[in-house]
């Protein structure tokens, strides 16, 4: 059952509906849930079920379904199971015969997709990058191909991180929307390129607050070309192979960006990825 994303009017008819009538609510952070059911006047056994422990609290809530009850399944916001715990347990219980009936709602993903302006068509939602710069890059590099929208999730303390690397990776010429704190009172649309967006967030800290949805646009019609021999990301792809001022000067001879500039980037890059 899907829960609000922060507003939390925007709980569903339904979904109150289904609060009110199960015996047992399985939830990613019991204290967040407590307060979601407080706010209504409902009081119900709740169940931590949560990346830590979902193999034990699976057969915890399939012991609940054994015994007749009911369960409602919630993370801390929009939809479970999509970046989310609760696969498991939903897998277990069609395993074994039990109905999994979705209760629609919030989702951030298409929250920010709606509002993006990015046009219809395919687009990839891919959830959270890694943490690891090397892990990150190597999980970029593979999207590198794809000429359609691609949606991330990042937490706070990894935004400015994970914002410049797919700017490394996927070419400064790719535009991004950033959605800071969908439905709440400080919710924030930003437009630009990857090193526009990260100066946006450096400029004050209190904008790398709150929860984020990155949405790197496809490539503009023409823009092949320039993504091919984007400089950055040439750079990026070579400073694990040369050194830094051998990388520059392959770059600056692909791209005819200035040599200096990009020895410069070059020694910033390196030293971030030690």
């Amino acid at each position: 059952m899907a829960t609000p994303i922060g507003n939390l009017r925007d709980l569903s008819f339904r979904a109150l509906d289904v609060l009110a009538a199960v015996e047992v609510v399985a939830a990613e952070d019991t204290r967040v849930t407590a307060r979601l059911l407080s706010h209504y006047n409902l009081s119900k056994r709740l169940v931590a079920l949560h990346e830590h422990n979902e193999r034990r609290a699976t057969e915890t809530v399939v012991g609940f379904l054994e015994a007749g009850k009911s369960v409602a399944l919630v993370s801390d916001a929009g939809t479970p199971a999509i970046s989310d715990p609760g696969a498991q347990l939903v897998a277990e219980a069609r395993r074994r015969g039990y109905p999994v009936v979705p209760v629609p709602g919030a989702n951030a993903a298409l929250c920010a997709l709606s509002a993006a302006g990015v046009g219809g068509g395919p687009f990839l939602f891919y959830g959270f990058l890694p943490s690891r710069p090397k892990a990150r890059r190597e999980a970029l590099t593979a999207l590198r191909e794809l000429n359609f929208p691609i949606v991330f999730y990042e937490a706070p303390h990894r935004i400015v991180d994970s914002v410049r690397a797919i700017g490394e990776t996927l070419g400064e010429s790719r535009r991004i929307t950033l959605a800071k704190e969908l439905t709440k009172v400080h919710e924030a649309f930003v437009e630009g390129a990857p090193q526009d967006i990260v100066a946006w967030l450096e400029t004050d800290p209190a904008r790398q607050r709150g929860e984020f949805v990155i949405i790197v646009h496809a490539r503009a019609p023409g823009d092949e070309l320039a993504a091919t021999f984007d400089a950055t990301s040439l750079l990026a792809a070579l400073i694990d192979e040369l050194p830094a001022s051998r990388a520059a000067a392959v770059v600056a001879k692909l791209t005819g960006a200035d040599r200096q500039a990009l020895f410069t980037q070059a020694t910033a890059m390196k030293r971030a990825r030690k």
